[in-house]
């Protein structure tokens, strides 16, 4: 900020719309800069603020202080605000909680009440001549002090607030606010130098007569300055336990230092500079005429194998030239080692990664450099869409169709979207590459929105995989694994093996069998606290729901009859695994799915075993689907190409086109041609046809007619609205009010015939970890309208939609219909 204000807007971490103004002590005024953390008191709390600037609001009465500063450096640079308040803007939520989620997790500080029993709380539970509730709850806290929510946990009963407050008014316990949080913090470790009179000692100088360690101690400093105690220690065994006594004595210093954790993998490989081919030498320059002359949105189409990571790379070079910094998004953690690996063999330690898969201090330190402008290019995942550049001059977002984009909870951003509003804010360059772009991408490319560019053949003159598909209908009387994988997909992953090359097998479900049904009574195995069947996982010999996470042992019992009787339908990754082993039991099998990288470090593991070829059958899920770049593949099995064809979504058909198009890309990378075995219940569906004839438009073209014949997006926008709550009646009573509300506000103006209101409806998936789910899916031409719309009906009402017991989510752009 360029004056030293007085008053300072103040963004909260919390639920609340609104920002507010703070004072700052003179002696802090200094310090004060947009991107800082604060530490404000809130109400009766003490909690975490971000400072957004000088205070606007011309009102200043009964203005609080702010308590601390707690950031030498800003931790978002201001040029990033305007960004952070669209997103705010747009998707209708906090700004304060925004930034929260931008930020690496664990730096927020926050006071909490714990509840202490006082000596009159003491003599009274002596006496006992209180209820047995308020026993229970004075004798827990005379073992220790509890928050509310922690001494709920504890005696896993509710505890009414009215009840804690009339305790603390007999001054039975008292409350005491301590300060939490804050555990994301630099990393330090133990350094050691030697001392000024011993540097200052020559190698011929007498000293005095020192132990054979601590000889060696100062010959190793000598020669290497300063260096951590735990390096020492791999050169002098015993060193922690001397340096010690070498310190009081005035040998030695010891300091400490901050030390950066680094996070990636293998150490950089050389770097291979391919030659472009035509096309992609004409994508390159049709990208770099555009650059200077503001924001411009490429959407590159290019067919699986056609070198798009080459051309990325090529315009990273460019853009690093003129001292700009480059982002790239890509889809699944799976992808960021290969995307790393060839980033840093060509940039070296110009990188920086930022995923999901970093510990917080090692994304705290990443964050870091990003900041300090040690580096110039991010790598990451979804939230990498946050890194702090001020100067960024191109965001290259890969696999530009996944749904992985999108993140599914309270926040529910969309980071494709979020890489062309940042590209705007920031006059740059944002260029989208996929070989099966979504609907709504090359529908823009259509309107003039986006610029299309094309790679429409693999390098090196490589061809395309010849795609074969197998009706499993035909299997219907086949017993055994050979109803899965089918004679022809058999007699294929036999020659491959054969001929030394590698085979990818592709099934969008996890677990051993995804339908358990009771033999006795036809009742599937439920989840206790979804709606929805448990899968069995074999290997941990339990049932486990795929969306709560609950698990029960394999030996479990029927729910409904008691029948110990389990029939195990469906299949996941799990029986395909036992399957392949069985019928090659020579071959090495891997899988790849979210039960065998849950470890850190185990998707590369699973990846360097293909690389190293000491893998021949990888298993997989979508995962395996995404990218990848494995030039020993020569076969591809889908196992069932019919999985999300089934849900109840518009995009299904798309999503189906896509998954089959990307896996399938996988056969064939290297010098010998690929071949696909695409196994269905649905061989004459335009999304398989299409697919297994890697036939994009005339895919798009079908799709399109469809979407536009039902004003499905791209030709409408959709908000979606998640209403959940504990108590079956109330939600759905909450779910008729609000959705009658929204009929009511419909028929006025500005909104009258420019929305639908579809619902509410129970959600397809009805209950999740207990808490019952109803949805409102509301239409329209425009965002901006349902933005008004959804502001209007729940802002301007807010006292009668607020309820306690149910939350309501807003989900601007909706993905997951269930």
């Amino acid at each position: 900020m360029d004056s030293k204000p007085q008053y300072i807007e103040v963004a909260v971490p919390i639920p609340v719309f609104n920002t507010f103004t703070y004072k700052i002590d003179n002696n802090l005024t200094d310090i004060v800069s947009v991107g800082k953390r604060v530490l404000v008191p809130f109400g009766q709390r003490i909690i975490t603020g971000y400072i957004l600037g000088p205070s606007k609001k011309e009102t200043r009465k009964n203005i609080k202080l702010i308590l601390d500063i707690l950031d030498d450096k800003p931790l978002f640079p201001d040029s990033m605000l305007p960004f952070l308040r669209w997103i705010a803007d747009y998707y209708i939520y906090p700004i304060g909680e925004v930034i929260k989620h931008a930020l690496p997790g664990g730096l927020n500080i926050y006071d909490s009440a714990l509840l202490r029993i006082t000596e009159k709380g003491r003599l009274v539970l002596l006496n006992n001549s209180i209820t047995p509730i308020e026993n229970i709850i004075l004798n827990q806290l005379e073992k220790a002090p509890f928050s509310c929510k922690d001494l709920e946990k504890k005696l896993n009963i509710n505890v009414p607030r009215f009840l804690i407050s009339k305790i603390e008014k007999h001054g039975w316990i008292i409350k005491k606010r301590v300060i939490k949080g804050g555990t994301t913090k630099p990393k330090f470790e133990r350094y050691i130098k030697l001392a000024e009179n011993q540097s200052a000692t020559n190698e011929g100088s007498s000293r005095t007569k020192k132990s054979a360690t601590r000889e060696k101690i100062i010959d190793v400093l000598k020669i290497r300055g300063s260096l951590s105690v735990k390096e020492l220690k791999e050169t002098v065994s015993f060193a922690p336990a001397t340096v010690k006594s070498m310190e009081k004595d005035g040998d030695v210093i010891i300091f400490k230092k901050s030390i950066y954790r680094d996070p990636f993998g293998e150490k950089i490989q050389d770097d291979i500079h391919f030659e472009l081919t035509d096309e992609q030498n004409k994508v390159v320059s049709t990208v770099l005429d555009f650059y200077g002359k503001g924001y411009a949105a490429f959407l590159l189409a290019g067919v699986t194998g056609s070198g798009k990571t080459e051309v990325y790379m090529r315009l990273a070079e460019e853009i690093l030239k003129n001292s700009l910094s480059v982002l790239i998004l890509v889809p699944e953690i799976a992808l960021i080692s290969q995307t790393e690996q060839r980033f840093r063999a060509r940039f070296k330690n110009k990188i920086a990664l930022l995923h999901s898969g970093l510990t917080p201090g090692e994304k705290y330190d990443q964050w870091l450099r990003i900041i300090n402008g040690d580096v110039k290019i991010v790598i990451g995942a979804r939230s990498a869409i946050f890194a702090p550049f001020t100067n960024l001059g191109l965001i290259i977002v890969d696999e530009e169709h996944d749904t992985s984009y999108k993140q599914n909870g309270s926040l529910n951003y969309n980071a494709r979207d979020l890489a062309i509003v940042r590209a705007k804010l920031n006059n740059c360059i944002a260029l989208l590459g996929s070989a099966t772009p979504s609907i709504q991408s090359y529908y823009n490319t259509t309107t003039n929105k986006y610029f299309k560019t094309t790679l429409t053949k693999r390098v090196e003159q490589r061809q395309l995989p010849e795609i074969i598909i197998v009706d499993l209908r035909n299997n219907k009387d086949v017993k055994g694994a050979k109803r899965f994988i089918s004679q022809k997909l058999y007699n294929e992953m036999e020659k491959t093996l054969e001929h030394g090359k590698q085979v990818l097998l592709f099934l969008n479900q996890r677990g051993f069998a995804s339908h358990p049904v009771c033999a006795a009574c036809g009742e599937p195995l439920k989840c206790r606290d979804c709606s929805i069947t448990l899968t069995l996982h074999n290997k941990e010999n339990v049932y486990k729901c795929h969306y709560c996470g609950f698990s029960s042992p394999a030996t479990a019992h029927c729910s409904v009859c008691g029948s110990k009787s389990i029939k195990l339908l469906g299949m996941g990754t799990e029986k395909v695994e036992a399957a392949v082993k069985a019928l090659f039991p020579k071959a090495k099998v891997a899988r790849m799915d979210h039960d065998t990288t849950i470890r850190k470090g185990s998707i590369f593991k699973i990846l360097k075993g293909l690389k190293n070829r000491t893998t021949d059958i990888l298993i997989g899920t979508q995962m395996v689907a995404k990218g990848h770049d494995f030039p020993h593949i020569t076969l591809v099995g889908i196992i069932c190409a019919d999985t999300s064809l089934n849900f109840p979504d518009f995009r299904a058909g798309e999503r189906t086109f896509q998954l089959i198009a990307q896996v399938a890309g996988r056969a064939g990378r290297g010098n010998t041609s690929g071949k696909v075995i695409l196994q269905t219940y649905n061989p004459d569906h335009f999304s398989i046809l299409t697919a297994s004839n890697q036939d994009y438009d005339t895919f798009y073209k079908q799709e399109i007619e469809f979407r536009k014949m039902l004003n499905y997006p791209p030709f409408s926008r959709m908000i979606q609205l998640k209403i959940s709550g504990k108590d079956k009646n109330k939600t759905r009573q909450h779910a008729f009010y609000i959705g009658k509300a929204c009929n009511e506000l419909e028929k006025k103006e500005p909104f009258k015939k420019q929305m639908e209101v579809l619902g509410p409806i129970e959600s397809p998936v009805y209950m999740i970890a207990k808490k019952y789910r109803w949805q409102i899916l509301l239409k329209g031409l425009s965002v901006k309208s349902l933005n008004q719309f959804i502001k209007q009906l729940l802002f301007k009402n807010r006292s009668k939609f607020d309820a306690k017991d149910v939350k309501i989510i807003i989900d601007v752009d909706p993905f997951f219909m269930m």
